[in-house]
């Protein structure tokens, strides 16, 4: 196809998604030329019709490669990439209108256009996302879900180089930040231009709802403050969660917890992280359900699971609020020193706090609260209550609001580890590293393993320590002593 053809046919894209009219076609045309190089288009036909918008984008990146108008690094295609996506993408303003519209019908009408939209645009990653390795793996706590991350492009170290020398810039504050929609983006910096955010009131403050680039699972989206403020857990919390089911009844809201170790990768902004999706911890049972005298319409469970979780359902919206907060502030004041939980350090450094997570079940709204402490020991510098070393082979990344669901997020490293471990469980000559050794033994022993079982047999145990990692992270153990300890707190609620 002629860079002609291409140009033309991108354009008619842009015209079918971006807001504009055929009136627009030479102004589209002359923008694009500019972008990718070129100096002027032949005669052609536009093509009508459903097109191949992936394949349109990579040869016109093809032709600004060969024109030498974008360098070899990441950054520099992501930035020209964006700046032709954004031609499929209307402005901020439409947007939003077209989401009204849309919502008037239904939230679900409205989160399929601007989802839909997210992916035409390329905002999504799909094709990214399509690389990461994903699969179940069966537990005493359930299906898991395993991904091993490969979305993300590395960083060639040219690129590395170039970022120790880039201009240092405090404009967007954080990859969070309202003023991302539209920037060009820059080396050390990610390509916003094609990025949008819908408005909304959340207790009436400014918030923002966007997907998430590279999401980790279906229609995985974003909730932020205009007010660029560290994450907090309060009352207000639970209320922007509830009042999100109200708006978004067919999502999950959920938040990290708001302290290091135990907290998201980003604490500097207050967000909210939702989707369309049921994770293994949703569908988790609840082994013994009890009643709060304060609160006579709400249900408390205490859910079969790794960590130490409490599910509070009510269709008293209210109540359910006024709970959740006396369950956080209480959990945020208890010490169990015989279980190494303490709530606060001499200083008087506070420890404890709550991963909750929101969902709608019928007329009902359910919270979860994911109790969390950030203590450190001697024994485990890295986080009492954090992957332990001896399975921080597979998992040592802190556990946040996906992982506490039985969502593994794995790093990419382990594509070519686990294959290496593949390997030493067939006797076949290997370079696995020796941090999986101890692991890959006990394999070994227990099972018999040939070609055709070997990947399965890997993956089975992959989820095995996941769901250990789980365990680690929970403040009250699955032991005899750790469930006394959690009726304790729970009796005193």
């Amino acid at each position: 196809m002629s860079i002609s053809q291409t140009i033309a046919d991108f354009v008619t894209v842009a015209i079918d998604n971006g807001g504009f009219m055929e009136l627009d076609r030479l102004y589209l045309q002359n923008r694009i030329l500019a972008l990718v190089g070129e100096t002027s288009l032949e005669p052609v036909h536009p093509k009508a019709g459903v097109q191949d918008i992936q394949k349109l984008i990579e040869e016109l990146m093809v032709c600004a490669k060969k024109n030498g108008v974008v360098g070899d690094t990441q950054s520099e295609k992501d930035i020209l990439e964006a700046q032709l996506t954004d031609f499929l993408t209307p402005p901020p303003s439409v947007i939003n209108a077209l989401f009204a519209q849309h919502y008037h019908n239904s939230p679900k009408e409205a989160t399929n256009y601007f989802y839909d939209l997210s992916q035409k645009n390329d905002y999504i990653k799909t094709q990214a996302i399509a690389k990461n390795i994903v699969f179940p793996a069966k537990t005493e706590y359930g299906d898991l879900e395993i991904t091993i991350n490969l979305s993300k492009p590395e960083k060639d170290p040219k690129e590395i180089a170039l970022q120790k020398e880039a201009v240092q810039s405090d404009y967007p504050k954080c990859l969070l930040c309202m003023e991302n929609e539209g920037y060009l983006g820059r080396i050390n910096y990610p390509a916003r231009t094609n990025h949008r955010i819908i408005r909304l009131n959340l207790q009436g403050e400014s918030w923002g709802f966007q997907y998430s680039p590279y999401a980790y699972y279906n229609e995985h989206c974003i909730v932020l403050a205009e007010e660029h403020r560290p994450m907090k857990i309060s009352v207000e919390t639970f209320k922007r969660l509830v009042e999100l089911l109200e708006v978004f009844p067919h999502y999950f809201f959920g938040s990290n917890a708001d302290l290091p170790i135990v907290g998201g990768s980003i604490l500097s902004h207050d967000h909210y992280q939702g989707g369309r999706h049921e994770f293994p911890m949703a569908k988790a049972p609840e082994e013994k359900v009890y009643t709060m005298a304060e609160f006579p319409e709400v249900s408390l469970g205490q859910v079969v699971w790794p960590m130490s979780v409490l599910r509070l359902r009510s269709k008293n919206k209210d109540q359910l609020i006024e709970a959740c907060e006396h369950i956080a502030v209480s959990w945020k004041n208890y010490s169990a020193p015989e279980l190494s939980i303490r709530a606060k350090s001499g200083d008087g450094t506070p420890h404890h706090t709550v991963t909750p997570i929101a969902r709608k079940k019928g007329e009902a709204f359910e919270i979860d609260l994911v109790l969390r402490d950030n203590n450190v020991s001697e024994e485990f510098p890295d986080g009492i209550f954090h992957p332990h070393e001896d399975v921080q082979h597979i998992k040592k990344e802190n556990i946040g609001l996906i992982e506490v669901m039985g969502l593994a997020v794995l790093p990419p490293r382990l594509k070519e580890e686990l294959k290496e471990v593949e390997k030493f469980l067939l006797n076949q000559d290997n370079t696995m590293k020796e941090m999986h050794r101890l692991w890959a033994e006990t394999i070994k022993e227990n099972y018999t393993i040939n070609e055709d079982n070997v990947t399965d047999i890997v993956q089975k145990e992959v989820g095995k320590t996941f769901a250990r990692v789980l365990e680690d992270a929970g403040v009250f153990k699955r032991d005899q002593k750790g469930q006394e300890g959690f009726r304790q707190f729970i009796a005193q609620l």
